[in-house]
């Protein structure tokens, strides 16, 4: 992509998704998203009702009456963004490809974690790990993400979420909250997911087109696999091949479903069809409520 073209479509992405993140999702973020613990605020008289075990004994010997000790909850947060750059999320037969919803997505995340002054950081996966952007915090850096969201191109077009969640658990040392942006299109992470997870704070974001779920009956087509890159003729005309299709597709989302559910991740999927404002509200609310 020209330089120019690059910066007038961050620019674009920068209006409509920081508009996002400060008008609807700033409480909404800031209520789901809770600092990671309680830092020391200060030392006061002890009054009536105070917690026993918060009295501070040196203090409290030194000026012969009781003290206690003042926490604060810690606000500052690390937000990691893991972002699926593999082969299929170029696909999209409705509004936009999976591809421009991630990057929309990833984007209000990034701006909702800089106005609650987190730190925010990515890192780009396929079957390998394709970039890692340490945590900053600022405006210049979100730009920057989003400068490598729209035109990062990967090495391989292939999916490996368990190599991705083990980078993530080395690599990022202290506790922090990470949304796994991805169309799962993978098996065999559940194990690794339940590691992560217990390390930090997960939450995924299934990604779809409605043309996963159903073929319409448009006669013989040839169906081309994204990330293997493999042509397969289909004819759509034949009922039983269209259920066959649609069943295995509620298949993999039970699946997915029973996953998240052993590992405690919350998530929701969300279409490229549909406003993903109100996925990304949906979640929030899961984790207020929670």
């Amino acid at each position: 992509m020209e330089a120019s073209d690059l910066l007038k479509k961050v620019r674009r992405i920068e209006i409509k998704t920081r508009g996002l993140s400060q008008n609807i999702f700033a409480g909404e973020y800031h209520t789901a998203f809770k600092g990671r613990g309680m830092t020391f605020s200060e030392v006061r008289e002890y009054q009536y009702g105070d917690d026993v075990r918060s009295i501070d004994w040196n203090v409290t010997a030194r000026f012969q009456r009781p003290y206690v000790k003042i926490f604060e909850e810690e606000r500052e947060l690390t937000m990691m963004l893991l972002v699926d750059v593999s082969g299929s999320r170029d696909f999209g037969s409705q509004y936009q490809t999976k591809k421009d919803m991630m990057t929309e997505l990833a984007a209000t995340l990034a701006f909702s974690s800089m106005q609650n002054n987190d730190k925010i950081g990515v890192i780009f996966f396929s079957d390998r790990i394709e970039k890692f952007i340490p945590p900053q915090k600022g405006r210049k850096h979100v730009l920057h993400i989003i400068r490598e969201l729209i035109d990062f191109e990967p090495v391989s077009r292939k999916t490996d979420i368990a190599n991705v969640l083990r980078y993530f658990t080395n690599v990022i040392k202290k506790h922090c909250t990470a949304f796994l942006i991805s169309d799962f299109m993978d098996e065999n992470y559940g194990d690794a997911l339940m590691i992560a997870n217990r390390k930090h704070d997960i939450a995924a974001l299934h990604l779809y087109d409605i043309r996963e779920t159903d073929l319409p009956d448009v006669g013989l087509i040839k169906l081309k696999d994204a990330e293997t890159e493999e042509r397969v003729w289909f004819d759509t005309s034949d009922k039983r091949l269209r259920k066959a299709y649609r069943d295995a597709w509620g298949e993999r989302v039970l699946g997915m479903q029973q996953l998240f559910a052993r590992a405690g991740v919350d998530y929701v999927s969300i279409s490229t069809a549909d406003d993903y404002v109100r996925g990304l509200m949906q979640l929030f609310r899961m984790r207020s409520a929670s």
